[in-house]
């Protein structure tokens, strides 16, 4: 490895010296108490108990440099081990730090302070004591610079000490009971050293103390495994992320390491880093040659060499950290050879290769193994990203390999592999091929691709028994049947056909893959249950379709009155399925993309297609007002009006409440422009004369001068709303004659009829406006000119709404009429009320008042008098016409009954009426 890609030693040397760190500032201020500290028993009583010692004095016996104190200065340290055998008091270890220090600088100097440093090491990692509840917040800075203090003691040039310090370190996560306890002290919270480590930044330390150790493997691999320990924390993860630890631990993933922890510790790291903190800046970190370089070297290794379970579990390990770096554009895999060679490991099994490296590689269908070739595949994948690579994956013949899957499993157990395994990697290697077959379109068409995958799709379609587990991702919801491999040879063929190229598309469409598309639609449709794969499988095919058909005349004929048969269903879908997740909003888009690609332009399908009803199809759609698919429905219509039958069928239709189009397109204008908000007033009119189409967006934008081939806001409006289609397909109905519409749809249509004015209007205010943006004034001509044109389009949007002002009131007043009329109609009928009232008041009083009858009576004869003529013509003859006696005012006929009267009392019908009411034995009162 070069030395310029190593880390520099000097951040990690950059640390206070031992007696700095010894005192400071928060500690000196603080005045020490070591009466605290003591026991105040009487000495020796019991081990548990602590003995009287003060360390001050001890500070200050280590901090004299005279030889002949030697002796003394080892005593002492001896005695401060023994005091703490239980382990630390919290408001020790300010002193005890001091005393590491001062140890720590004489090993340098005299070797004997080896032993004493490394017995002070120890009681770190025994369990500290604390006599109040509250010492553990008290004392907390305190602690924390006691346990940073350890890492910066990494400095001392003394493999013992270092790896005491790891094990120290290392302790702090394996808490295991004391044997023996002090008196009065109680231990810490078990996790409280956790916490201080963390706090303290030991791990950054430790991180950056790697560069110390370089060169020794010894303790080299424990500080990794001090780090692994660390790791399973989030905040020192994030502390080993700021001191770079992925690039230092890669860059040495395969330095000289008998026992291979190295390899395996540094990647356990690495797992952790990725579970805890940002992904993507480890893989920043590593995307440099030197790391992809181990990375190459480490899982070549183990591929080849290893041969223990622990070592294909620890490739797979080094393959996904190496597929992550790959996501990123800027790793070096094509520079390192790691992609070269990862090409040559996914295809080795299924083409036959000379490389050395494979010669001898044999792969078996152990769990393992099984998982590496599905790495390998996905990693093909994540290369393709990189165009790049395209030449590598033709010469590793990566699409003969991946087709090498593309047939049925016809013997389950073959090499050892079960037909889960192979379900799951047929399914895993038609994904990638969906991936690779557009980078690679010549070795596609060299392997037959459009052949092979209509014959699996054919397959796909038999009845062939086959049971799949659908265990994998990629085999989601095609469990028991063969979805799942149509679902993924779909995906193949749509990027394929995409691509527009002829020698694909005319290979494909000459082996009948219309016709095979359109059974495969109608077979899912009737032999399996809506599902999310079923209306994938469908939506993919209707693209497919689209695509193949589009501008291709044939290939429309091709598709024919089946396919309009076919299709149709699926634009009738009821609209509560639109809300089922299941996709269906997708699978309607692509039915009615399908419609305009492969039945427009072909006569013959258009009228079939409106024979079946299809336009009042797409205008039951419209009144659903799905947002999404709305414009394409009236662009759809818009070219269906190019058809003279298309304007009878659209007038002809009819919705809810007897709706019609012309009303529906109008009520889709209104609410477009609502929705733009455009300016209009309480009864729909212009109010901007000189904007009368411009939204709150248009409003809002300032004219910038642009070249004359980009499109003006006015111009792009065009596109982005619905209005211009509306205006297309009324145009074709006609602005006359419109069945259904209402005085508010008049007000709105004279807007709609003046469309192009307007637009054309607009960008003249914009080709004004551009001008004076860009100081160029024209000469007199074309400025009077400019004023001309401007005026007369304001003219216009005058005129409309004078047009609109006299609709209102002439619908005002023909509501006035019919209202004039309706209380007519109603005063009528009032009056007529009031006469029956009447006339049954008077039959009521003839029949309840005999003098009220005689007085009726009397003003019917004198009326009947009245009514007879005067002069009697010679000779005539005059009979009376009523008869005698007879107590009625109502005009008597030729025959009277009577059927309330009995028979005995008026002697009969013919009887005389006065002896009848003479030889009645009653009397009546009037």
């Amino acid at each position: 490895m070069s030395s310029t890609a190593r880390p520099e030693a000097s951040p990690s040397l950059q640390v206070p010296s031992f007696a700095e760190m010894g005192r400071s500032p928060s500690s000196s201020s603080r005045q020490l108490r070591p009466s605290e500290s003591q026991f105040s028993g009487s000495l020796g009583q019991q081990d548990n108990n602590l003995k009287s010692m003060d360390l001050n004095h001890v500070v200050k016996l280590l901090e004299e440099t005279e030889l002949s104190n030697l002796e003394d200065q080892l005593e002492a340290l001896k005695k401060v081990a023994k005091r703490y055998e239980y382990g630390l008091i919290l408001n020790d270890l300010t002193q005890i730090s001091k005393i590491l220090n001062l140890c720590a600088e004489r090993i340098p100097l005299h070797k004997v302070f080896l032993e004493p440093t490394c017995e002070i090491l120890k009681l770190y990692g025994l369990p500290f004591y604390k006599k109040k509840l509250s010492d553990e917040v008290n004392y907390t800075k305190e602690v924390q610079e006691a346990i940073a203090n350890l890492g910066y003691l990494m400095r001392v040039p003394c493999s013992q000490v270092r790896i005491q310090i790891c094990k120290c370190v290392i302790s702090f996560y394996h808490t295991e009971p004391p044997n023996k306890e002090y008196e009065v002290y109680q231990p810490v919270s078990a996790n409280y050293k956790r916490q201080m480590v963390e706090a303290g930044g030991l791990a950054e330390t430790l991180v950056l103390a790697l560069t110390l150790v370089e060169n020794q493997l010894q303790e080299k691999l424990w500080i990794i495994k001090t780090l692994q320990h660390l790791s399973i924390s989030e905040t020192n993860c994030k502390l080993m992320m700021k001191a770079e630890a992925p690039r230092r631990l890669c860059s040495h993933l395969n330095d000289a390491d008998p026992s291979g922890q190295l390899l395996f510790r540094s990647s356990e790291i690495l797992w952790n880093l990725l579970e805890k903190t940002s992904k993507e800046e480890i893989i920043e970190q590593l995307s440099n040659l030197e790391c992809v370089n181990a990375l190459k070297e480490a899982f070549t290794n183990l591929l080849i060499h290893g041969f223990r379970h622990y070592d294909r579990q620890l490739r797979n390990d080094i393959l996904v950290i190496a597929t992550l770096v790959a996501q990123n554009p800027g790793a070096p895999m094509i520079e390192t050879g790691f992609a070269k060679l990862l090409i040559l490991f996914a295809t080795f099994v299924e083409v036959k290769s000379h490389n050395p490296l494979v010669k001898n590689l044999r792969l078996t269908y152990c769990y393992e193994d099984f998982e590496l070739k599905k790495l390998l595949l996905n990693m093909l994948t994540v290369l393709a990203k990189d165009l790049c690579i395209v030449q590598l994956l033709q010469e590793g013949k990566v699409i003969l390999a991946l087709f090498h899957y593309l047939k049925p499993n016809e013997k389950p157990g073959m090499v050892d592999m079960s037909a889960a395994q192979y379900e799951e990697l047929q399914l895993l290697a038609i994904a990638t091929l969906a991936t690779m077959a557009p980078l690679l379109v010549d070795d596609y068409m060299m392997c037959q691709g459009n052949t092979r995958l209509l014959m699996f799709l054919e397959w796909c379609m038999g009845n062939d028994p086959f049971f799949a587990q659908g265990n994998s991702f990629h085999g989601t919801g095609g469990r028991g049947t063969k979805l799942a491999q149509m679902r993924y040879t779909l995906k193949v063929l749509n990027p394929v056909v995409s691509l527009c190229d002829d020698a694909v598309n005319v290979d494909l469409c000459d082996q009948g893959a219309i016709n095979q598309l359109l059974g495969i639609l109608k077979n899912t449709t009737k032999n399996y249950p809506e599902s999310a794969i079923v209306v994938e499988i469908q939506t993919d095919i209707l693209l497919l379709l689209s695509t193949l058909c589009e501008n291709n005349l044939h290939r429309k004929e091709l598709f024919g009155w089946e396919g309009v048969d076919t299709l149709i269903p699926f634009m009738k879908m009821d609209s509560k399925k639109f809300y089922s997740g299941l996709g269906h909003n997708r699978l309607l888009f692509t039915a009615l993309d399908c419609l305009w690609c492969c039945v427009m332009g072909c006569t013959i399908l258009e009228d079939y297609f409106i024979e079946r009803e299809g336009l009042f199809t797409l205008l039951d759609l419209l009144v659903l007002n799905q947002k999404n698919v709305c414009n394409l429905i009236l662009g759809i219509l818009v070219e269906f009006c190019d058809n003279p039958k298309t304007a009878s069928h659209i007038n002809t239709w009819r919705g809810k409440k007897d709706q019609t189009a012309a009303n529906l397109l109008i009520k889709l204008w209104r609410e477009e422009e609502i929705q733009m908000g455009v300016k209009h007033d309480e009864v729909g009119r212009i109010v901007d004369t000189k904007k009368p189409l411009a939204g709150k967006f248009q409003r809002k934008q300032e004219v910038t001068p642009m070249p004359a081939s980009c499109p003006t806001i006015a111009v792009m409006d065009v596109a982005e709303n619905m209005r211009a289609k509306i205006y297309c397909v009324i145009c074709k109905l006609g602005f006359e004659n419109l069945p259904g519409l209402s005085a508010k749809d008049f007000v709105t249509l004279a807007i709609i009829h003046r469309y192009l004015d307007f637009k054309v209007g607009e960008i003249w205010s914009e080709i004004y406006a551009e001008l004076k943006k860009e100081n160029i004034k024209p000469v007199t001509p074309d400025h009077e000119a400019l004023q001309v044109i401007m005026e007369a389009f304001e003219n216009v949007g005058k005129m409309v709404i004078s047009r609109q002002t006299e609709m209102l009131e002439s619908q005002q007043y023909q509501e006035l009429q019919e209202e004039e009329e309706s209380y007519a109609k109603i005063q009528s009928l009032h009056k007529q009320k009031e006469m029956v009232s009447k006339s049954w008041e008077s039959f009521l009083a003839r029949t309840s008042n005999y003098e009220a009858l005689k007085k009726a009576k009397r003003i019917q004869e004198k009326s009947i008098e009245n009514s007879r003529t005067k002069v009697k013509p010679y000779n005539a003859t005059f009979h009376p016409t009523d008869i005698k006696g007879l107590n009625t005012t109502v005009a008597s006929g030729r025959l009277v009954t009577v059927e309330s009267t009995p028979a005995e009392l008026t002697g009969g019908p013919l009887a005389d009426t006065d002896l009848a009411v003479k030889s009645s034995p009653f009397v009546v009162e009037p």
